[in-house]
């Protein structure tokens, strides 16, 4: 297992990626120099070429979920996607060899390049979707306890068994909880670390509520410790395997002493500095796209074409949020109330535009004044700020960084429209908090690039 961004990845997908970069850049490089027009050495424009493909194909796959496994997803599905990415990376390859000398040889060569990466490709994943299998129970788990929050962990591990992933018992405490696992699953009467070796486990995670003393076998969990094997907690084991941390797991304890939080003067510099380059850039392509935009909303539903709002930022400081309008004028005369989908109030160009995100664009002006960031949890209004932080622990924590126009919940969950919506979101928002990076950041917004393709929660 491998920590990216303080993401689980297993080894397997790890090989799989760097034997399909290996295939994108040979397949590159071999049509090139098999064309009969190609003579001489291999030269640096081709090798960069070669390099600059995989760049685009690679990250771009990954976030589509390309690299990750998904039971229900079609074959014919996942091919196409595929294809997609080699089309967007020809593209870009077809765009950058007309700055380069022997850019027509490279441009001839691309189309037998990307059949032979499509058909490459589709052979590696088969060939790593028998390893995987055959790998099935790599990852062994003891869970300990034998109630509703252990049945939770076996319920997710059971999600991901195609990553490695496998139950390899429950482990009794003794927290007086009604046993919810069947008698056959449970190890009793034997030292948990003399199970854990029977076992050959991994991984032991400790699935109790009541953690007071006499129910854990602290002694010997520290015993497995010292002989190498993971001990994790439930809030652990979640924000490592979903990159979320479950609210009903959480204690105040593990936030303040454990790591994460990271928000130094460098961090935020780079930060900062990101939002303003990307900003004027994104503004400046959008551009034309925007004025089309409000154009159409004119015609339609005449003034106001934006929409600004107040929403709570950093500290809790309120600021005004600038979209366009996506709902009636009157679409609030009866008070705030949640988003909901397929709501009324949404005009005609309102829901074009949600669809494929671009009200939000305006927010763009937003990050450049410093209200906002790209990426951080999305601000709330006030009024809905008040009520959830009453009613959801630690909901405050979202606000010790600057919102963001896309952020972790927004491309792990969907289009939220209720406290309970909000209550799942805050979990991937405090995941976020606690594991903020520039790679987490390059992260979301390669994801952001798939839900806005795709359309996903979308209104």
């Amino acid at each position: 297992m491998i920590s990216f961004s303080r993401q689980y990845v297993p080894v397997a997908i790890l090989v799989q990626v760097v034997m399909e970069a290996l295939l994108l850049s040979a397949v590159v490089i071999l049509a090139i120099k098999l064309n009969p027009n190609h003579d001489g050495p291999i030269s640096r424009e081709t090798i960069a070429l070669a390099i600059f493909f995989t760049a685009v194909v690679i990250p771009l796959s990954a976030a589509f979920g390309l690299y990750t496994a998904k039971p229900n997803r079609p074959t014919a599905r996942a091919i196409a996607l595929t294809a997609f990415m080699l089309l967007v990376g020809a593209g870009a390859v077809y765009a950058a060899s007309y700055l380069m000398p022997q850019g027509r040889r490279l441009q001839d060569a691309l189309a037998v390049a990307m059949v032979v990466a499509l058909l490459g490709i589709i052979a590696i994943r088969q060939l790593m979707r028998i390893v995987i299998r055959q790998r099935s129970a790599s990852h062994r788990v003891l869970i300990v306890g034998t109630g509703a929050q252990a049945v939770m962990v076996a319920s997710a591990l059971s999600e991901v068994q195609s990553k490695g992933f496998k139950v390899a018992g429950f482990y009794a405490a003794n927290d007086g909880a009604e046993p919810l696992i069947p008698k056959e699953q449970i190890v009793a009467e034997e030292p948990i670390d003399l199970a854990a070796r029977r076992l050959g486990v991994s991984e032991i995670v400790v699935a109790v509520a009541n953690q007071r003393g006499g129910v854990l076998p602290l002694r010997q969990l520290l015993e497995c410790k010292a002989h190498g094997l993971r001990v994790t907690n439930l809030s652990g084991f979640f924000e490592r395997l979903r990159g979320e941390v479950p609210i009903e797991t959480l204690k105040a304890s593990w936030l303040i002493y454990g790591d994460g939080f990271k928000q130094g003067r460098a961090r935020a510099f780079a930060k900062r500095l990101t939002d303003i380059l990307a900003s004027v850039i994104l503004l400046t392509l959008a551009a034309p796209v925007m004025a089309i935009t409000a154009l159409a909303i004119l015609i339609e539903s005449g003034r106001p074409i934006l929409y600004r709002q107040e929403r709570v930022g950093r500290g809790g400081r309120a600021f005004t949020v600038i979209k366009f309008r996506s709902m009636r004028q009157d679409a609030e005369r009866d008070g705030a109330r949640w988003a909901a989908k397929n709501d009324d109030r949404v005009t005609r160009v309102g829901r074009l535009i949600r669809r494929c995100r671009i009200d939000e664009i305006p927010q763009l002006f937003n990050v450049l004044t410093g209200d906002m960031s790209l990426v951080g949890p999305r601000p709330e209004r006030p009024k809905f700020v008040e009520a959830l932080t009453a009613e959801i622990p630690f909901y405050a924590l979202r606000h010790s960084m600057k919102p963001g126009v896309t952020g972790w919940a927004q491309v792990r969950f969907h289009y939220g429209s209720s406290v309970d919506d909000a209550r799942r979101k805050l979990q991937y928002d405090l995941y976020y908090v606690k594991n903020n990076s520039l790679a987490l950041d390059l992260w979301i917004l390669l994801e952001t690039i798939r839900v806005v393709i795709l359309r996903e929660g979308a209104q």
